[in-house]
């Protein structure tokens, strides 16, 4: 996941949710997003999984509320110094973003999750560790046999 540095305010500044994205400098919030996916059960499954994280800046993870893509990739829309480029005009999710439990606190790590799986290598073990005969899913698959036509009698 993407790493931030909590910051450390001089002086006696309270942070409250209304005023906490003043004090964020990566906009952390917005150099990456998770996607839902269905829980994988099978053979199969795992292996479309394997696929999609071995697309770079692609990590996956599982809590409580089900399992997620995290995908590492910065907001087109973020401007140097973390503020939105299209603030006046981002899109509802942007709106109804909450701070709550944000990374100004702290950057989040494998233990905030049930699973977490940071690269290919990660998930495979996984993998291998689930299901058995992992490695050997592929024996004997080939390539689909050719139909051969039938003689007319």
């Amino acid at each position: 996941m993407t790493t931030a540095i909590p910051i450390k305010l001089e002086g006696d500044i309270k942070i409250t949710p209304e005023n906490k994205c003043t004090y964020c400098r990566g906009a952390t919030c917005c150099t990456y997003y998770t996607h839902h996916i269905d829980t994988p059960r099978s053979m199969e499954d795992f292996d479309l999984l394997l696929w999609q994280i071995s697309h770079q800046n692609t990590q996956m993870y599982k809590d409580e509320d089900g399992w997620y893509l995290l995908i590492n990739n910065p907001c087109r829309h973020l401007q140097p110094g973390g503020r939105c480029g299209i603030y006046e005009t981002r899109p509802q999710i942007c709106r109804e973003h909450s701070n709550d439990g944000c990374e100004f606190e702290g950057p989040s790590g494998e233990e905030d999750f049930e699973l977490f799986f940071r690269d290919y290598d990660s998930l495979l073990a996984h993998c291998r560790k689930k299901f058995k005969h992992w490695d050997r899913r592929f024996m004997g698959a080939g390539p689909p046999k050719a139909r051969v036509p039938q003689a007319q009698a």
